[in-house]
């Protein structure tokens, strides 16, 4: 057990040293405005040769910085939660491998080697999803793993195609996008590829079928890894996707996604799940304002979002061990009164992730939103936005008013305690950044502040529908159970609110069942194989059809033997013709 601990903490001691090391060489690069291209050549064939190529500037280093410290704040928050696991190093190494996996991908400027960092992310997250070894675990691990791949075929057409044009890096097409139908083609299916992995709408049933997977990896993967893989690769190749005519069809996803997760989440009672569903609507975010063609904002909110979801889903974590395993928000209650830290870290993560003022996503959120406003769009976008802006902030308190303020609806007598100093210490790291991180950023990445001009009441919309989404949160919330049921009446609207507008069964059921039970015979034939069909077994359904047909004949039917007879001398008839 001993041995266990040590290498938590010497992980946890390399990962931040790492980190540290990037945040230095990033503020290095970004003053002298350096970047570093390695390249190494592994194979040639005729024309084209297979290049290993890494990308350092302030953009792969930043990101690298915010990886490697929530990952090594992981595992040391697994070596508390994780406690119990006879095979901890097994679980160390699995994460390690995903870290590793990203890393790839963020320093890769070749779509080659991207593929590897991307299909590395695919398989890990397997491995973690079905880490608890149950049914859910391998329903959920099948469902991520299949819907990844959708990605994994895209990135691989995306190979062949670029063999037209000699290279595989992405940095050397940016110029001659213009009026080029085979880089159309591929823009868009580096945009589809980037869709399966952060989740939009099409493939969105997999992100809160994979909370199956330990806690920790929750934090890891939905915070800064494996779904903003998707949003990383489209900030990349932005200067090739923005000309795209299916540009605008991801915006309009993004805030269907945006507007989706937000109101599954008022429906959800799984702890887990809805801090799963938040994430996706900040990936619909995200993925929408950077198809307005704003990729500095979408990695901004990236990383502060990074911070504080990390965050969430780690006070999350210390409340299910405390509650013995149960993730039903209905059981809860009180927490700020048994769990004052691990509240004070929730709370104030929940904050951020609504915008309030000075904490890390105000300073994303207020900026996004107030772009969008300044943009030339339509209403439907303006009201998309600001709605769904109104809905993290309605189910935020509701989450806050199930967990806080409501009575603890556990057991009578059950010992709550909030002295696992291990967990805390590793929350109140991801706390600190989670203030700081945003106003940090924004003075680091951008090297001219946004100056928006806007009237008075669109200045303060963001406050009035955060105050409205708040008010309708603490509403619902506080109202009984009869007269809840009254107001959800509409069972049909509300299953369907609620299932993510069918999501998930359209994925699994969908695409499988019915092709399944459609071709299930063509399958048995084909599971039998040839010989089983036309011999033996085979052979003898042959005989017993024929046989049925032959019994028909035996039948004492007159028209039978009428029909018989004609034929017979036709037949003749037709003989004796052609001997003459």
């Amino acid at each position: 057990m001993n041995m266990n601990k040590n290498i938590c903490y010497l992980f946890f001691i390399f990962l931040f040293f790492f980190s540290m090391m990037n945040l230095f060489f990033m503020i290095y690069f970004i003053m002298n405005n350096m970047i570093i291209f390695f390249e190494w050549e592994l194979i040639s064939l005729n024309s084209t040769s297979i290049v290993m190529s890494i990308l350092l500037d302030w953009m792969s280093l930043l990101f690298m910085m915010f990886v490697l410290l929530i990952s090594s704040v992981v595992i040391y928050y697994s070596k508390s939660y994780m406690v119990s696991e006879l095979n901890l190093i097994r679980f160390i190494i699995l994460v390690l491998l995903f870290v590793f996996s990203m890393i790839l991908l963020i320093i890769s400027p070749n779509i080659i080697s991207i593929l590897l960092g991307w299909d590395g992310l695919g398989l890990v997250s397997y491995c973690l999803v079905i880490y608890y070894q149950n049914l859910k675990s391998y329903n959920a691990g099948m469902l991520t793993a299949l819907s990844n791949r959708i990605g994994d075929v895209l990135i691989l057409m995306v190979i062949s195609w670029m063999l037209n044009y000699g290279s595989w890096n992405y940095i050397f097409y940016m110029n001659f996008m213009k009026n080029d139908l085979v880089m159309e083609f591929i823009s868009v299916m580096i945009i589809m590829a980037a869709m399966t992995k952060s989740a939009q709408i099409p493939f969105s049933s997999w992100l809160p079928a994979a909370m199956a997977a330990p806690t920790p990896v929750s934090a890891l993967v939905h915070s800064s890894t494996l779904v903003t893989a998707g949003v990383y690769l489209l900030i990349r190749f932005n200067l090739l996707i923005v000309n795209t005519f299916f540009i605008k069809i991801l915006l309009l996803l993004g805030m269907l996604t945006m507007f989706m997760a937000g109101i599954s989440a008022n429906y959800e009672f799984d702890l887990k799940k809805i801090i799963a569903l938040s994430t996706l609507s900040q990936l619909g975010l995200m993925m929408s304002i950077l198809s307005m063609g704003f990729p500095d904002l979408a990695f901004f909110h990236l990383l502060t979002h990074a911070m504080f979801k990390a965050l969430l889903f780690m006070c999350a974590g210390v409340i299910i061990h405390m509650m013995n395993d149960i993730q039903d928000i209905r059981y809860m209650g009180g927490m700020n009164i048994y769990l004052p830290l691990t509240s004070l870290c929730l709370n104030i993560s929940n904050m951020a992730l609504c915008g309030i003022p000075f904490l890390a996503g105000f300073y994303s959120k207020d900026l996004i939103l107030e772009m969008v406003s300044f943009s030339s769009l339509n209403m439907f976008v303006f009201f998309f936005y600001y709605i769904s802006t109104g809905l993290t902030m309605y189910y935020t308190i509701r989450l806050i008013m199930y967990l806080m303020i409501n009575d603890f609806n556990l057991l009578s007598i059950y010992n709550l305690y909030d002295e696992d100093y291990v967990m805390l210490n590793s929350m109140f790291m991801l706390l600190f950044m989670s203030v700081v991180s945003g106003s940090m950023l924004s003075w680091l990445i951008f090297y001219y502040p946004y100056m928006i001009m806007l009237p008075f009441h669109l200045k303060m919309m963001v406050i009035y529908v955060s105050i409205m989404g708040g008010l309708i949160g603490f509403m619902v919330s506080n109202m009984n159970i009869y007269s809840l049921n009254k107001f959800m009446k509409t069972y049909s609207l509300s299953s369907f609110m609620c299932l993510m507008w069918f999501m998930p069964n359209l994925s699994t059921y969908g695409l499988s069942y019915y092709f399944l039970n459609y071709g299930q015979n063509l399958l048995k034939n084909i599971d039998m194989g040839w010989s089983e069909l036309y011999s033996g077994y085979g052979m003898m359904n042959i005989l017993k059809n024929y046989s049925i047909f032959y019994n028909m004949f035996q039948l004492n039917n007159l028209k039978i033997y009428l029909f018989s007879f004609i034929l017979w001398m036709m037949i003749i008839i037709y003989m004796l013709l052609m001997s003459m």
